[in-house]
């Protein structure tokens, strides 16, 4: 696996592989891995010709008071996992590489950012948006890969693929979990053990009422309540927001009669940690 710092050197390698006729498979990340990230690299390594990982932290995703500073960060052990899963270029760059000095251009997806983690993190999205532009610029992929965990943010890049004319396809993959349920995440490292244990609220306050749902329940603020209530029997949790919406245009739903996605955001003790399950309803 090659360790690649600079933007002329990953750009150089992409546009050799695009000639030599390889498909490019990109993996967008932040680095800390876990099988959540794994499983997007194996993916990537069963459909394409070379698969780059970027491992950046992105600062302009931060707001103030955020954990950029303490964002848990492991480069050999990222590192010695990548390799293992066959992975050719990781992509590291400085932040001094990827944004110049007087950086003053971002890319603002608008209607999908306005709730969510959009109302709970202002610009957040604002930033992922920029850095996955630009690395769509250097690795110049053909298929880029990201998990549902984050679905918010998966439907912000599809929309920024359509409405820019990116000619790559955005490969969703899968919410990879615990044994226990939990969504496996970076920030989940934050947590005690007692923490840990209270983390799995998440997932069980979604299935609860993904099965209320199932069983014929429409009323959207009816589900909702119910996430938030579920959530706040947990005295470890914090409910950043327990919301029902479009799955495809996130608009909340005030009648579940179609794909709705449930997602939620609690706190617990100093992580953030979000989770979603996505519900057909059934008439």
């Amino acid at each position: 696996m090659r360790i690649v710092k600079t933007i002329r050197e990953m750009r150089a390698e992409a546009e050799a592989r695009r000639h030599a006729g390889e498909i490019v498979g990109l993996v967008p990340t932040m680095g800390f891995f876990h099988e959540g990230h794994l499983s997007l690299m194996r993916r990537a390594r069963a459909e394409c010709g070379i698969v780059v990982v970027s491992l950046f932290v992105n600062p302009t995703q931060f707001g103030p008071g955020e954990d950029l500073a303490a964002y848990p960060r492991d480069f050999e052990r990222d590192c010695a996992l990548a390799g293992a899963e066959g992975v050719d270029v990781l992509f590291a760059p400085e932040t001094g590489e990827m944004y110049a000095g007087d950086h003053a251009t971002f890319v603002n997806v608008e209607r999908l950012t306005g709730n969510l983690c959009g109302a709970s993190r202002p610009g957040h999205f604002r930033g992922v948006a920029t850095v996955v532009a630009k690395l769509f610029h250097v690795c110049r992929p053909h298929r880029a890969y990201f998990g549902l965990k984050d679905y918010q943010q998966v439907r912000v890049i599809e929309t920024m693929i359509r409405d820019l004319n990116f000619d790559i396809e955005l490969v969703r993959c899968p919410i990879v979990r615990e044994p226990d349920g939990a969504a496996m995440s970076s920030r989940n490292s934050y947590l005690s053990p007692e923490e840990r244990r209270a983390a799995t609220i998440l997932r069980r306050s979604l299935v609860a009422a993904g099965k209320r749902i199932e069983q014929g329940e429409r009323d959207g603020a009816a589900i909702a309540r119910q996430l938030r209530e579920t959530i706040e029997t947990e005295p470890l949790a914090s409910v950043d927001y327990a919301e029902v919406v479009d799955a495809e245009s996130l608009a909340p739903l005030g009648r579940i009669d179609s794909a709705a996605l449930l997602a939620v955001a609690v706190r617990i003790g100093r992580a953030r940690l979000i989770d979603n399950l996505v519900v057909e309803a059934v008439t």
